[in-house]
């Protein structure tokens, strides 16, 4: 197992975001994103938009990475890129960068997966930040992924259940196309949320497995409500903006609380952890602090700047396979879909 000093360059490129950090020994140097706002116009990403962004990007976002690191590309120990899962264009960009770079610094080559990454993020060495011990839950909820995970170790991960349509940054999306407001909708709704009833109006959760999720029957629901009140009030929506959000803000915080307690019966595990970008959600986080005082839970909300893919979470993956020497071939390649 290596222990040295080890400066490990994480890229990511996985949607839309063009991401590179550097950590040193656990702790972030740092953690550079370039957004692509383009696809704001289109309600949406689009993927050959997505992977020409990512071509523009990822030299100045590498270099700026490093800069900011205060060292040079000669210092890095590994190169750790996001495998998969994700857009194939965009993932194809970071891996051939990836593979490029380590191949001309004669440093290992490492492969990581994006949601593990996302659950491994909890082990970024920061001030004030608690790390949880195995074994835990964790919940990765995401535009592309809702899956509740038992981590036995770093890369002893079992999938216990996740969702058999859409994801819950989805369902956040598409409620706020139809409430009309613009993309990326998830965050709006969690702001006006704030300001609205939670109680105001009624949806009705889903209803799958114990540990599984399904959101497509309610964004449907949620359709079929906006046109018939809208029909009554063409001013509808704006009258009640602020009320909509929150209901539909709480129902489905209240759907994914119903599942994690599901796993913590199943499993007897009170640690649960958070990732993915929906967990920046205001009310998911509010939810977990209160059951550590309703269920006598331990949680792991990770800060807002690891929610979203980023690439400090991929490079902490690769420290945790550097020191156990899990290097990758030059001949791997990039996966849309990926297996744990």
């Amino acid at each position: 197992m290596k222990n040295e000093n080890t400066y490990i360059l994480g890229i990511e490129s996985s949607c839309d975001d063009t991401a590179a950090s550097v950590i040193h020994n656990g702790v972030v140097l740092s953690n550079v994103v370039a957004n692509q706002k383009i696809h704001e116009e289109f309600g949406g990403v689009v993927p050959e938009l997505a992977s020409r962004a990512h071509q523009q990007n990822i030299v100045p976002v590498v270099h700026q990475a490093l800069r900011r690191a205060n060292i040079d590309k000669k210092q890095l120990s590994a190169i750790a890129f996001t495998q998969g899962p994700g857009l194939m264009g965009s993932l194809l960009v970071g891996t051939s960068f990836a593979k490029s770079l380590a191949m001309g610094l004669g440093v290992p080559l490492i492969a990581v997966n994006h949601m593990q990454a996302h659950i491994l993020a909890h082990f970024i060495k920061a001030e004030g930040q608690a790390i949880p011990s195995f074994p835990f839950i964790a919940l990765t909820i995401s535009g592309g992924h809702t899956q509740i995970v038992k981590v036995t170790d770093y890369f002893d991960m079992e999938i216990l259940g996740e969702t058999i349509d859409d994801a819950v940054g989805e369902a956040f999306d598409k409620s706020a196309k139809i409430l009309g407001l613009p993309y990326p909708g998830g965050p709006l709704i969690d702001k006006y949320a704030q300001l609205g009833n939670p109680h105001a109006y009624k949806f009705t959760k889903p209803r799958v497995g114990d540990l599984e999720f399904s959101f497509s029957g309610l964004k449907t629901a949620i359709l079929y409500f906006i046109e018939r009140e809208t029909k009554n009030n063409p001013n509808f929506i704006s009258e009640h903006l602020n009320d909509i959000c929150a209901s539909i803000q709480f129902t489905i915080v209240d759907y994914l609380m119903d599942k994690l307690k599901n796993a913590v019966s199943h499993t007897g595990i009170t640690q649960i952890a958070i990732g993915g970008g929906v967990s920046a959600n205001s009310r998911v986080r509010k939810a977990l602090k209160d059951a550590e005082t309703d269920l006598g839970w331990i949680t792991y909300i990770p800060r807002f700047e690891y929610c979203t893919d980023n690439a400090a979470m991929i490079a902490i993956v690769g420290e945790l396979k550097y020191r156990n020497e899990l290097f990758s071939e030059n001949n791997i390649v990039a996966k849309a879909r990926m297996k744990w």
